[in-house]
């Protein structure tokens, strides 16, 4: 049995044209093209050499059919400027990782969604302000783990493959579950503003073409999280009168957050003057902050994946095992899970002011899930 939108999706995950992917297999476009659309069914030794040159299972290429992630659905930052096809291939892995996703939905009872959608209707100061009220997270104490937060209330956080690193985070809605993907080659303090600028958007921008994006849109995604995560009344409580670039860099830490991110919400706040804004980043400039992030926080990884993944250790059952059933390879799955497959331990950043997601294994358990394997290919 072959599946045409496997192919498709193959096809796109690794960025290959109709012509490049015949041209490694040794048939034409046409053909290609063919067996995509349901006219033609490729031979064994054919389907073999596809398989090889998209570098997935062959049992991929059987499994059930799959549709397409609607690009439209899906928030991408820097949209403009992406090419089509890294943008496609961003979305096919996203989609491959959606099946992941529901295989851990079937096997483990996670934590359900717990993310008001007020929309635009609100302010992005005011809906920061209803969050962390929602969230019982207090009008100022500092979020010391993002992704832990965010997957507390059933938000389910991704790496992006390293191969594309001009893709940004981005995020989406697919049926009833919020998903976040992130750039992990970013600095960690910028991977938690990401975190919570993609939270942003699912909270205030679900019911919007995501495909449409605006300028004022990414404006209010970046004022939720900068008020999010450097509340007014907790910064009022902290920043010195005409802070300095010194006082910055001391007390980002703080709040886990780049010294950039600090000095633009002071000067949004009013708590700097034009003036002063622009020789702090400047100063910040000359000491390396504008390309990197010296003294950085930890790096956020997922706690919910690493328990699922250290459940399934204990049950002897191997990642490997795991990528078997989703017909997909160990490196992507290790990818996808920001290497928690590998590493099997709890994410960085300290996690006192946040409970631990509720993880119970469903009856069955992913034992019987995967007590089949042999069978499934």
């Amino acid at each position: 049995m072959f599946t045409p939108s496997r192919l498709t999706l193959a096809r796109k995950r690794r960025a290959m044209t109709l012509v490049e992917l015949g041209s490694r297999v040794g048939v034409s476009a046409q053909s290609i093209s063919n067996y995509e659309n349901s006219r033609q069914e490729p031979s064994q030794a054919t389907l073999k050499a596809v398989a090889s040159a998209l570098r997935f299972p062959l049992s991929f290429f059987s499994a059930e059919e799959v549709d397409e992630l609607d690009s439209k659905s899906v928030n991408f930052r820097a949209r403009s400027k992406l090419a089509a096809a890294t943008r496609d291939a961003a979305l096919a892995e996203s989609r491959l990782v959606v099946e992941l996703s529901n295989w851990l939905d079937e096997n483990f009872k996670l934590p359900a969604v717990n993310v008001p959608t007020p929309g635009n209707k609100m302010k992005p100061a005011l809906c920061a302000d209803y969050l962390r009220s929602s969230w019982r997270l207090g009008a100022e104490r500092p979020i010391r783990n993002m992704v832990h937060l965010v997957e507390l209330h059933g938000v389910r956080v991704f790496a992006l493959a390293p191969e594309f690193p001009e893709v940004d985070a981005f995020s989406f809605w697919r049926d009833g579950r919020p998903f976040i993907f992130l750039n992990t080659s970013k600095s960690a303090s910028r991977s938690r503003f990401d975190v919570a600028h993609e939270l942003g958007h699912l909270i205030m921008h679900r019911d919007e073409d995501a495909g449409t994006r605006t300028k004022a849109s990414e404006k209010e995604a970046d004022d939720f999280a900068s008020n999010f995560l450097m509340p007014r009344r907790s910064i009022a409580s902290r920043i010195p009168e005409s802070p300095t670039a010194d006082h910055v860099i001391r007390l980002k830490k703080h709040w886990n957050v780049s010294a950039l991110a600090l000095t633009y919400r002071l000067h949004a706040l009013g708590k700097i003057t034009e003036w002063q804004y622009r020789q702090t980043v400047i100063e910040l400039g000359r000491l390396g902050y504008r390309t990197g992030e010296p003294d950085d926080c930890p790096r956020e990884t997922s706690m919910l994946l690493a328990k699922a993944f250290g459940f399934l250790r204990d049950q002897k059952i191997t990642p490997s095992m795991v990528a078997k059933k989703l017909h997909a390879s160990s490196n992507e799955l290790n990818t996808w899970v920001f290497g928690l497959t590998v590493m099997a331990t709890q994410g960085g950043g300290r996690i006192s002011d946040i409970s631990p997601p509720r993880l119970h294994v469903v009856e069955g358990g992913a034992r019987g899930a995967l007590a089949n394997r042999s069978q499934s290919g």
